[in-house]
């Protein structure tokens, strides 16, 4: 069986997909290596803060490395052999390269992926993540249309939660329990509540 070994360079963690500035195309690329595991294909990741013995130990690392120092990183090898040195393989150099059947082209671009933060953010009223992630899309040429879009959506799953706990107020109160809020209560005996009432310290 074919063994995929990736030597990253120095990154803050083992995939780099970490930290407040995530690069794409790493996010890509976990996706593929991912996609290799499930067709059976054993993965092995070096990165060289984390595991530096591990590029001495292997000759043709080790040879790329006394070249062209850590231009020759990332570097991408199957079997003994390197296959791309200096950047990431696409799905489809993998899949040749171990002799599969390429799958359709992911559809997660780097675009996208701005599109889902933009959503995201609004779900989580984040103002920083909005700005940057909004900043970062119109760099893409993601168009206001398509942001759009995603800030709509970001609204609908932000607004769910309070519209399904106000259909279930409904259904427990077997009415309209904002109309109900609003409405001024009386006391037992016919008399509206003293003004003091509107000052006590609970939600209602």
């Amino acid at each position: 069986m074919k063994t995929v070994q990736v030597y990253d360079p120095p990154m803050c963690c083992s995939t780099g997909v970490c930290g407040p500035e995530v690069d794409p195309a790493l996010v890509t690329f976990a996706a593929d290596l991912k996609w290799v595991q499930d067709q059976g294909i054993e993965v092995r990741r070096f990165g060289l803060a984390q595991n530096p013995a591990a590029f001495v130990e292997n000759e043709a690392v080790r040879d790329a490395l006394t070249r062209t120092g850590e231009a020759a990183l990332p570097l991408v090898l199957v079997g003994d052999a390197v296959v791309v040195s200096g950047r990431y393989p696409k799905r489809d150099e993998l899949a040749t390269s171990l002799g599969l059947a390429p799958s359709a082209p992911s559809r997660f671009t780097p675009a996208v992926a701005e599109l889902v933060a933009i959503g995201a953010a609004i779900a989580a009223n984040c103002e920083p993540c909005l700005r940057y992630h909004l900043h970062e899309a119109e760099k893409l040429g993601v168009t206001m249309e398509d942001i759009g879009g995603a800030v709509a959506m970001g609204a609908k799953v932000k607004d769910a939660p309070h519209r399904n706990i106000m259909r279930l107020a409904a259904r427990l109160t077997g009415g309209d329990p904002v109309a109900a809020a609003s409405t001024p209560r009386t006391r037992p005996d016919g008399e509206a509540p003293p003004a003091d009432a509107a000052k006590s310290p609970c939600c209602s």
